[in-house]
């Protein structure tokens, strides 16, 4: 009997173990489905579509009633609303009825804080406006709450318009590296160096060794920020102090931004001084390579233009400034032709006066058409380029923004198409060159973070920022008096 009963207890047991192992396997099992999401879905962080999916990628360039799906910051899928929604599960899904889904603009060149002077002083020559104005004023006026005020309007006004990555050539930069950590922004930030007093600098030693300094405390870490080197210019930096600028560079492998060709004044400055334009110059001292990316070269002669392209040096054209200092036209379409690596920027809203990309691709597309008495010089599509993929390009960003590809990160705006101005559409590609402004964009994601959407910031304080600034420009308009 006692046998029988023990008998009995294990079969009990045993049974009572199994179906503790079958439950907790379909308790697992059911984990894993959920993890892979319902029916197969797989689990991401942000599903985001649009009427169009402009993707700025030769494979599948525009994908009507298009979607992608966002994991971890980057893009793992891009294809129709319909494949997208089948195979994929969001915590948070951002709808695009009436909408064009493209990349963030990358302004390739601006002096961020600088919209704190915005409209100080206008309709003159850069040498006028730089020697006479924008200096004194930087003495008197820059300091560390200028920069972060003046940084965070131009975040404020950047993220705004659709600008997702840009690259800020100023002063006191780790203050400006902390307000773009803070607003979402990508940026490549420099400390401006220059071979004369600067504001908290004596001269060119002590700037550069707080540039070089940065660029050691920042390298790898913020995903979002690299440091770079950035000397002024040719006029404004001795040979020695551009090749000390150029080693700094490649010896913490950083990329390096520099003034070049800007003006006449500046190429007939450097031929009397060193026989040499600016751009042979640069070449005489070792210094063009790959890392390097130059605003302006508004005046390189063709050789010039063969030689930026052997040496891989990026351009980023910045028509709004060179129009209204009167800086000239840049051969563009001869430096596509050539395959230099051309994007856009903005300058500093010192000098645009504002940092608004539409306005510098609608100008792009406009006016190399007038200088060259050709139509088809700079077409819609390589405008639009230049503004997002050839700016990554020319930053040699290309491998992490520029596109909407699986694998890149996850920085892409949403632009209302339902405005009178945009209807009726024949051509996504031509109305964001030629009728999207700023007030147009809708959404802006960096990383996968949502900084705007349906125009509502989420990153920065609009009404403080504005209160801020207006303080420091009544200040400014109480004590500043031009040198001339």
């Amino acid at each position: 009997m006692k046998r029988q009963l023990t008998k009995y207890y294990r079969l009990l047991v045993f049974f009572v173990c199994t179906m503790f192992v079958v439950f907790f396997g379909q308790i697992v099992i059911a984990q894993s489905n959920y993890n892979l999401g319902i029916q197969g879905k797989q689990n991401v962080q942000l599903i985001v579509s649009s009427d169009f999916v402009v993707t700025m990628n030769e494979a599948q360039p525009v994908i009507a009633n298009g979607a992608i799906a966002i994991k971890d910051g980057k893009i793992v899928a891009v294809d129709t609303q319909d494949k997208i929604m089948a195979s994929y599960r969001a915590n948070r899904t951002l709808p695009g009825k009436d909408m064009v889904l493209m990349p963030g603009l990358i302004n390739g060149h601006s002096h961020s804080a600088m919209v704190l002077f915005r409209g100080l002083a206008d309709d003159l020559a850069l040498e006028d406006w730089l020697q006479n104005y924008i200096f004194p004023a930087e003495a008197k006026f820059v300091d560390e709450n200028f920069v972060r005020v003046g940084e965070q309007l131009a975040c404020w006004e950047m993220i705004r318009g659709g600008t997702t990555t840009f690259v800020d050539m100023y002063f006191k930069s780790d203050v400006a590296a902390k307000v773009v950590d803070e607003c979402g922004l990508r940026a490549i930030i420099t400390g401006s160096s220059i071979d004369f007093p600067s504001p908290g600098f004596k001269g060119w030693d002590d700037a550069f060794a707080a540039s070089v300094d940065f660029v050691k405390r920042w390298k790898d870490k913020n995903p979002r920020i690299t440091p770079a080197i950035a000397p002024h210019a040719p006029y404004t930096v001795s040979p020695e102090h551009l090749v000390q600028a150029i080693r700094a560079a490649r010896h913490y492998d950083v990329p390096l931004t520099i003034h070049l060709a800007e003006t006449q004044t500046e190429v007939k400055d450097i031929q009397q001084r060193y026989n040499a334009t600016p751009v042979q110059h640069l070449e005489n001292l070792g210094f063009l390579d790959p890392r390097v990316f130059a605003a302006h070269v508004v005046w390189p002669n063709p050789s010039e233009i063969e030689l930026l392209a052997k040496r891989g040096v990026g351009v980023i054209h910045n028509p709004d400034s060179n129009l209204k200092l009167a800086s000239g036209f840049a051969p563009v379409p001869a430096m596509l032709k050539a395959g230099i690596k051309v994007g856009l920027g903005t300058d500093g809203a010192a000098s645009n006066n504002v940092l608004d990309m539409w306005n510098a691709i609608r100008l792009t597309a406009l006016i190399h058409k007038g200088t060259t008495l050709d139509p088809t010089a700079v077409p819609a599509k390589i405008v639009l380029r230049m503004a997002t993929l050839g700016g990554a390009e020319a930053l040699g960003l290309s491998d992490k923004i520029g596109a909407i590809k699986v694998g890149l990160q996850a920085d892409l705006i949403q632009v209302h198409l339902e405005e009178p101005h945009m209807l009726p559409l024949y051509d996504v590609i031509s109305h964001l060159v030629y009728a999207a402004d700023a007030q147009d964009v809708d959404t802006v994601i960096v990383n996968g973070r949502v900084l705007m959407h349906k125009r509502e910031m989420l990153t920065v304080d609009p009404e403080r920022i504005r209160r801020e600034a207006t303080s420091i420009a009544e200040n400014i308009k109480a004590e500043f008096r031009p040198s001339n």
